[in-house]
């Protein structure tokens, strides 16, 4: 049996009640979910949450480039625990980030290349992040692209070329809310009618990214049929079908057991 799975929720905020944020999203059929980790401690959080709602959650495990230049020395063997954890399912979110550059760009892709070599060792798949570095990245990602067990680009929002660069890898394309922005969503709307319906996973990216067909309220995992009818309608899909591959696509990239969440 299929149910809706959330690949992308930030749940170490304070925003969040996390009772309540399970609750309301197993009431919209979203039975499994991804916390996200972006540094040690974060991920170590999200690991604690994932044990609490085991039936529910899961968890990455990685430094994300914003945090790229706070990263210790041994922070490679501090993933690499966390990450004998079986609830820790992606080395992540990790990648380069250019647009503000909170770390220089050179420690950012040393920090993302030591996690790339250690999601080979692992063969666990990659949670990217990328943002104004497309080119840099992609091409970092070339060279690894053999070895990796997997990636998924998370909450994508390029072009239709960028999309198709990263398919030509094998990896998955993550689609939030933003697919609904009528303004900044154009090109991603454009891309998603042209997505493989077997490279598609959904996430919300909670609580940021809140649908802009939604007129309130913080962006939760419980958003995500919402974010589908919206894909379903624009791919000309049935939203049983959306639903059904895209759970597959899920226990297929992250190795989850098809019983997950039932």
């Amino acid at each position: 049996m299929t149910h809706w799975f959330d690949i992308g929720i930030n749940l170490p905020d304070k925003r969040l009640s996390v009772p309540d944020v399970i609750s309301r999203a197993i009431n919209n059929d979203v039975t499994g979910m991804l916390v996200i980790g972006t540094d040690i401690q974060q991920s170590t959080d999200a690991l604690s949450i994932a044990h609490q709602f085991p039936e529910y959650l899961y968890a990455s495990a990685g430094i994300h480039p914003h945090y790229a230049k706070d990263a210790e020395q041994n922070f490679v063997q501090s993933l690499n625990a966390l990450a004998e954890d079986k609830k820790v399912v992606a080395i992540g979110e990790c990648g380069l980030d250019f647009n503000r550059n909170f770390s220089p760009p050179d420690i950012q892709k040393r920090i993302f290349e030591q996690q790339l070599e250690l999601a080979c060792d692992l063969k666990l798949p990659v949670y990217l992040h990328e943002r104004d570095a497309f080119e840099e990245q992609i091409s970092l990602l070339k060279r690894y692209s053999n070895y990796l067990n997997g990636a998924v680009v998370h909450c994508f929002t390029g072009s239709l070329a960028q999309m198709e660069a990263y398919l030509e890898l094998g990896f998955y394309i993550g689609i939030t809310g933003w697919v609904c922005d009528p303004k900044r969503g154009a090109s991603l709307r454009d891309a998603v009618q042209h997505l493989p319906a077997d490279r598609m996973l959904l996430e919300t990216d909670s609580p940021y990214l809140r649908p802009k067909t939604l007129k309130s309220g913080t962006n939760q995992p419980s958003n995500i049929p919402h974010i589908a009818e919206f894909i379903a309608e624009l791919r000309q899909q049935s939203i049983q079908d959306l639903k059904q591959n895209c759970w597959r696509n899920t226990m297929n990239l992250f190795a989850i057991g098809t019983d997950s969440g039932s």
